[in-house]
């Protein structure tokens, strides 16, 4: 690939999301300031434009020109014919004025992005890309990329991921009775395994849209769909024609797995092979055309080793040292081997976990990883109902019992969380452009171009 740092930056930042995982540019310097002034020589002579007010902010001509030579060059690289420059234009400064908007409301409400969450994320890039953080710059800088732009795009993109879990995934919910639903229809319907390689085209609707405006933009989704069933190429239909965020990667949501299709497309999936497109889909955010490119993988069972245990927990305190608190666990300990007092009675009324107190320290099932790793290692240490010695973890000094060791099918567990997050994950992409569309109808902009 000839951008491999872009790429896994695109993983990075897009997992979340699940849908935009694919190399792309970075975007340009941040929006919102003002205008060059006239150079010092007195000439009068602009070193920079305005082509869009929004709100008290701006999109400089600068950051126009820049994306759009981003957008071309990658389009060019993917083989994917350009739409006429004019729309090209109109398709970026949209993208550019809504990104001003998001970025505008994330400043007022606070927003930020810690310097380690940054260089978390910088690193990485770095190590997918097997190189140490510190030559980050230099491998940028081969590819004609400025570290300090590059910092500051990934920055802005935080930024904006946090405020779209603050003011979208934060709001959504998931009822019980939606879960149970959403796994039966999944039964019936595609291989939650199976990997889906999807292209997009959202044709928008205002939320306020009259009837003839609605009656217009099904007309053009329907035009839409015709030009992309006579065979014309749903990547360029969708630079032209698409309202959503991908339309300059040529509508590509890249793969994703079956339990994470977008709802909307989740019925049609099954009836399709590679290379159909959907007739217009409605919601409240537009009409979507769907096409489908390739399906792989398929159905995996999930087998994991978990052990049951039960344990109890003393800290310490201004009154007990480590010492003293590990020879009260060893009397314990006796009290329960010798004197064959009951577990569950001492640990409800002595152990510091209040969460498994009541249920007389017991952990429940657990696969590797549930626990911190001196406490794993503890219990992989012991025979079945055999207790531990003390010993001590971040959270204080523990006794453990080993109470069962199986090897159990998690295949339904998965499929449950999978559910849960595709839901969510299809909630949050309808939410998102509803919500990107009230900012921007509620938004002051003016074109300057």
């Amino acid at each position: 690939m000839k951008h491999p740092i872009l790429a896994a930056l695109a993983c990075v930042l897009l997992a979340a999301q699940g849908s935009q995982a694919q190399a792309a540019a970075p975007a340009p310097a941040a929006s919102g300031t003002s205008p060059a002034s006239p150079s010092p020589q007195g000439s009068g002579e602009l070193l920079d434009g305005i082509a869009a007010v929004v709100n008290e902010g701006v999109v400089l001509t600068s950051q126009l020109e820049t994306e759009i030579a981003s957008i071309t060059r990658r389009l060019r690289e993917q083989k994917t014919e350009l739409p006429p420059p004019a729309i090209l234009r109109k398709q970026v400064l949209e993208r550019l004025i809504v990104e001003e908007i998001q970025i505008q409301r994330a400043m007022r409400l606070g927003v930020n992005v810690p310097d380690e969450m940054l260089n978390n994320a910088l690193n990485d890039v770095a190590t997918r890309n097997n190189i140490a953080f510190a030559d980050l710059p230099r491998a940028l800088e081969a590819q004609g990329l400025d570290y300090r732009d590059y910092r500051d795009s990934i920055r802005r993109e935080l930024q904006l991921q946090i405020l779209r879990q603050r003011d979208v995934l934060q709001r959504i919910n998931i009822s019980p009775r939606e879960l149970e639903q959403f796994l039966a229809k999944q039964k019936s319907g595609i291989d939650q395994a199976s990997e889906y390689n999807l292209a997009h085209i959202l044709v928008s609707v205002p939320v306020s849209a009259s009837s003839d405006e609605l009656a217009a933009r099904e007309a053009r989704a329907k035009e839409v769909f015709a030009k992309a069933t006579g065979g014309e190429d749903f990547a360029q239909l969708a630079v032209a024609y698409s309202d959503s965020g991908t339309n300059v990667q040529g509508g590509a949501l890249g793969w994703r797995p079956g339990s994470q299709l977008p709802s909307v497309v989740v019925d049609s999936i099954p009836g399709m092979k590679p290379g159909d497109v959907t007739e217009p889909l409605r919601t409240p955010s537009g009409f979507h055309i769907f096409k489908l490119l390739e399906v792989r993988g398929g159905v995996q069972q999930a087998v994991e080793s978990q052990v049951h245990a039960r344990h109890i927990l003393v800290q310490t305190n201004d009154l007990e040292d480590d010492s003293t608190v590990q020879q009260k666990l060893k009397a314990i300990r006796t009290r329960i081997v010798d004197q064959h007092e009951d577990f569950a009675a001492i640990a409800a009324v002595t152990s510091a976990d209040k969460g498994s107190a009541v249920e007389g320290g017991d952990l429940g099932w657990a696969g590797p990883g549930s626990f911190v790793p001196e406490f794993e290692r503890s219990i992989d240490a012991l025979k079945e109902s055999e207790i531990s010695e003390p010993f001590k973890t971040q959270y204080g000094w523990h006794i453990v019992q080993l109470l069962g060791r199986r090897m159990h099918d998690t295949t339904d567990d998965v499929r449950r969380n999978r559910a849960f997050a595709a839901l969510r994950e299809s909630k949050a992409e309808e939410e998102t452009e509803l919500w990107l569309r009230r900012l921007r109808d509620e938004a002051f902009v003016e074109l300057k171009m």
